[in-house]
């Protein structure tokens, strides 16, 4: 899997493990920065990411900040990115089951390098279900398109 990664300042670190964990995971890294631990404005990342993702030039993307929280509303303005800020091992399954979330927002302040690390390989391996899940999804993207939602 392609997989598009960038962070802020406060994500840095975290952004630069996860980018070994990901080849060591054998998928292609396409690190967006940032590239020094240096103060940068986080939507600028959001941006990059999202738009390979939407674009098609990576399958997911991963966002770290300081809580994961401003990259999810950044990414999420782009059209067919579906960002979720995900704190736990449930919210990062369910948000691929239900929702088929491209883009994972993490924070890079507030867990355990185990923990994350946790969360990362269950969201890379959890599949979406599909079903009346792709029927939302395809709500989602009426929205995003300002066309009127499809009634059921």
């Amino acid at each position: 899997m392609k997989i598009a990664i960038g962070s802020d300042h406060r994500g840095f670190n975290l952004k630069k493990r996860i980018d070994q964990i990901l080849l060591e995971l054998r998928h292609d890294v396409v690190d967006v920065g940032c590239s020094e631990n240096e103060n940068v404005d986080y939507t600028d990342f959001a941006v990059a990411v999202g738009e390979k993702v939407a674009n098609g030039d990576a399958d997911r993307g991963i966002l770290i900040c300081g809580t994961g929280i401003g990259m999810a509303i950044a990414a999420n303005k782009i059209s067919g990115v579906r960002a979720a800020t995900c704190h736990d091992e449930v919210t990062a399954e369910i948000c691929r089951r239900h929702n088929d979330v491209n883009v994972l927002c993490l924070s890079g302040d507030q867990f355990s390098d185990e923990f994350t690390d946790d969360m990362i390989e269950i969201w890379l391996e959890t599949r979406f279900d599909g079903g009346r899940h792709a029927r939302r999804i395809a709500k989602i993207q009426a929205i995003e398109d300002q066309d009127r939602v499809p009634s059921e």
